[in-house]
């Protein structure tokens, strides 16, 4: 009996469907400054990460104080918001380059204060506070410029892969970071972990040096009170961009659950679990970033936002009825996921459609919304857990989020019918750049 031939179907299309899948690595092959600030990035927040863990670490082990350790993050607060705005106004007022060169040698030095500190025979605890303040003040400086130089760097029909490639990165470092900075402080000591940060930074510089200068436009503002008072005011004109900042907030308030983690490791009888639940979230959204090529294709970016927002909400009032360590895993991967594409979604949105002239300071407000809500979302999981339990703050945040997102795209239809085939931002914009590579 012979064999039957493979359907035609069956074959080729198929490879090519998996293919479609997997993050379209153009801006890498045709950019050299976006290969350069990827390479950067992968370095820094390899170093970054692990400091993250070093520094709650030595608090601990200085203090053995719950409000000693937690206190770091409120000292990093107000640095983050004041330097975030103003950062913003800076990025369209100088040269982009040389203020992300700048902050990354500021954030050297930074490294070296925490290092030097950990070597000394009697470690200063004022200094954790001094330095993580300052550590977030010019984070938050360069952040705007470094978002901002995106779209200059990578085509304009690349942003939403160039997006991509970068949500990939971040997961791949959000799992393997903390981990790797675990296990240095455990078993090497602070003053390890805080010389390879540092040593990360230098060689982010040497990284960041050959980069094309990125200088402002001819008639930029100067950076004041009035110039962010004008990104401001172009942001609230645009119902569709404040519905990005808008939702996200709502999401991360009413679902970001994560300061319960630790409570709900034990409550299901696996304290050991707990480093578990806290990468879900990352292993679902480098699942997303490594078959996330689809995003590429997609033009309603707005209404997207809003059902990956959903569906984040979702995942997180299932994770209140799951009852396993991994059933609970599994609800968060698939929160982590939602979380990832609707940042896809924001960042595509943001660099499709921001004039180049206003991209630092909308980069400002941006980084308010995405950094502030995870912060009132954990304060808020809290006080709900108080009240009724840790599966009723999982369980109702997570419904609130669904309700308040789907009443956010049901009161912004800007956003919800947002078509960058057809959007009059992005069509500007996209005519802007092609009229650039012409000339």
């Amino acid at each position: 009996m012979s064999e039957s031939a493979p359907s035609p179907s069956s074959g080729p299309p198929a490879r090519a469907r998996l293919r479609g899948l997997m993050p379209d690595i153009g801006p890498l092959r045709e950019s050299r400054d976006f290969r350069l600030l990827t390479a950067s990035g992968v370095v820094t927040m390899f170093g970054t990460l692990i400091t993250m863990v070093a520094v709650p670490f030595q608090m601990k082990e200085l203090t053995g104080s719950y409000v000693a350790v937690g206190l770091v993050s409120l000292a990093e607060f107000v640095p983050m918001v004041v330097c975030g705005l103003w950062g913003g106004a800076i990025a369209d007022a100088a040269d982009r380059r040389t203020v992300v060169l700048l902050c990354e040698l500021g954030l050297a030095l930074t490294s070296a204060m925490l290092l030097v500190n950990a070597l000394l025979p009697d470690p200063q605890v004022w200094v954790l506070y001094v330095v993580g303040a300052l550590t977030a003040g010019i984070s938050s400086l360069q952040r705007p410029s470094l978002e901002s130089m995106l779209p200059q760097v990578v085509r304009h029909d690349q942003l939403a892969a160039a997006a991509v490639l970068a949500s990939l990165r971040w997961n791949f470092g959000a799992i393997v970071a903390p981990a790797l900075g675990g296990l240095l402080v455990a078993s090497s000591g602070v003053a390890v972990a805080y010389g390879i940060d540092t040593a990360s930074f230098v060689l982010s510089l040497l990284l960041l040096w050959p980069t094309a200068s990125r200088p402002p436009a001819k008639d930029a503002t100067p950076a004041s009170l009035r110039s962010l008072a004008e990104g401001v005011r172009y942001a609230v004109g645009r119902p569709d961009l404040m519905g990005t900042y808008l939702v996200d907030i709502a999401a991360m308030v009413f679902a970001m659950s994560t300061a319960l983690f630790p409570f709900l490791a034990d409550q299901l009888g696996a304290p050991q679990a707990l480093g578990l639940l806290y990468s879900a979230g990352a292993v679902g959204g480098l699942v997303a970033s490594l078959t996330g090529g689809w995003t590429s294709r997609v033009h309603r970016q707005g209404l997207g936002v809003v059902l990956a927002a959903a569906l984040w909400g979702a995942a997180m009032a299932a994770a209140a009825l799951a009852t396993s360590v991994w059933a609970v895993f599994a609800c968060l991967a698939v929160a982590g996921a939602a979380d990832m594409i609707s940042g896809i979604f924001r960042m595509t949105m943001w660099n499709q459609t921001i004039p180049a002239e206003l991209r630092g300071r909308l980069a400002g407000i941006e980084l308010l919304s995405y950094a502030s809500g995870p912060m009132l979302g954990n304060a808020r999981a809290g006080l709900m857990a108080d009240v009724g339990g840790i599966r009723f703050a999982l369980g109702v945040g997570g419904l609130l989020c669904v309700a308040t997102v789907a009443g956010l795209g049901a009161a912004l239809p800007g956003l919800r019918r947002y078509d960058a085939r057809t959007d009059e931002h992005a069509l500007a914009e996209e005519a802007r750049r092609a009229a650039q590579a012409t000339t």
